[in-house]
């Protein structure tokens, strides 16, 4: 695949990071420049969710929640969602990290980590889609989705907007401008009482829940991922675009896996920030590189193992970091399309067995990289260059789902 639209986008973004970082940027007297990075920490069986001081490992809270909880980062980074699914609620932590910005730099304020007195009940909430200034949070036993409202959050209350999903259905909701794209079930096929309906597509909502034009097919629809002003959704049949489309509503477009690719579909995701691109699972032991811009839109990666965790550099954009099951580290090139590096990090942890067996997790955090490490109550931290392991962090129980908030700013 020709990636030469990645390729100049990625030079456009470190053209504008040189800008920022030449002399004299925050020559202001009454600028300081400050750095901050914290880590949350879950642990996979019981109910508690810690945080910690990515710089000196110190523990900064343990905070108890009602179960096993899956954390999720919102796009400020400023709160952080712990869905128990399995216990009906969701609780939200403050980070203390909070960035404004000022034009030709951001200020960065730093305060206590806090659990905030919202919580969010319903049945089975699952996935949380971070976006701006809100979160979409989807119940898929509760055949409903909350648009939460992060400000009025960090104000410890709750502003939301909720939309119906048309039937209970394990799905996902994401917001595009002033209109809303929600999963689809398949409304006509009979389940058992425990079992959730199939997804078919995706339709598209306005402002008064009404839907805008056809229902898109896509078939299984599983992950979904924003980068830029668009949106992937992983399908059977390919991946689904969504491009910005005015007062229209978005427009839809389906990427279809080309002909030359084994047998399998995308149904994890993730999106490019400082440039354009999506990278996605393909089966268990490849994984794709999308630009939907592009003549061929799919590059195929193979992998030796199948594949734990995977996550993408937010300050090195052309990196993604793929553990394996063997316990290996790579790096994935993303302008070349290929695995330059790699390195062990940890002990084998194998696929098979359950899909919720505690497994090690990614974060990206300073130049690092955090990994989980369930089996030995570690989180281990690596040099992103050399992929060498500088120190360990000792969380007690079994350290999960990880996320990392930080950065630098200015501070007065």
């Amino acid at each position: 695949m020709t990636l030469s639209l990645i390729r100049n986008r990625l030079l456009a973004a470190v053209t504008v990071a040189l800008v920022f970082a030449a002399p004299g940027a925050f020559a202001d007297d009454d600028h300081e420049s400050n750095e901050a990075w914290r880590l949350f920490v879950a642990d996979h069986t019981n109910p508690v969710v810690h945080a910690i001081d990515f710089e000196t490992g110190e523990e900064l809270g343990r905070y108890d929640v009602k179960g096993a909880a899956a954390l999720t980062a919102s796009a400020s980074g400023q709160t952080v969602f712990a869905t128990q699914s399995d216990d009906d609620i969701v609780h939200i932590l403050k980070t203390g990290i909070n960035f404004s910005d000022h034009g030709e730099h951001r200020d960065l304020e730093v305060s206590d980590v806090e659990l905030l007195p919202v919580t969010f009940e319903g049945k089975r909430p699952f996935h949380v889609v971070p976006h701006d200034d809100h979160a979409i949070l989807f119940y898929d036993r509760g055949g409903k989705a909350d648009i939460i409202d992060e400000a009025t959050l960090l104000e410890g209350k709750a502003e939301v907007k909720t939309i119906g999903t048309t039937k209970p259905h394990h799905g996902v909701a994401v917001t595009m401008g002033r209109h809303v794209l929600v999963s689809v079930p398949n409304t006509e096929i009979v389940t058992k009482p425990d079992e959730l309906p199939p997804r078919i597509g995706l339709r598209v909502i306005d402002e008064t829940g009404a839907q805008v034009g056809e229902m898109a097919t896509c078939t299984d629809l599983h992950g979904e991922a924003t980068s830029a002003r668009l949106v992937a959704f992983g399908c059977k049949e390919g991946v689904l675009i969504a491009r910005p489309g005015g007062t229209e509503g978005p427009k839809l477009e389906m990427l279809s896996y080309p002909s030359d690719l084994p047998k399998g579909y995308t149904g994890t995701l993730l999106g490019g920030k400082a440039m354009q691109f999506f990278l996605g699972n393909f089966g268990e032991d490849k994984v794709v590189l999308i630009d939907p811009d592009s003549d061929e839109h799919f590059k195929l990666v193979e992998l030796p193992t199948r594949r734990v965790d995977f996550v993408l550099d937010p300050a090195t954009p052309r990196n993604a970091y793929i553990l394996t099951e063997d316990g290996d580290l790579h790096v994935l090139d993303i302008i070349k399309g290929e695995i330059g590096r790699k390195a062990t990090v940890t002990e084998p942890y194998s696929k098979d067995g359950h899909w919720r067996d505690p497994r090690p997790r990614l974060a990206v955090a300073d130049g690092h990289i955090a990994i989980t490490d369930p089996r030995h109550s570690l989180v281990r931290i690596f040099d992103a260059d050399s992929l060498a392991e500088v120190r360990t962090i000792a969380v007690e129980g079994q350290p999960f789902s990880i996320v990392a908030v930080g950065g630098s700013g200015a501070s007065h």
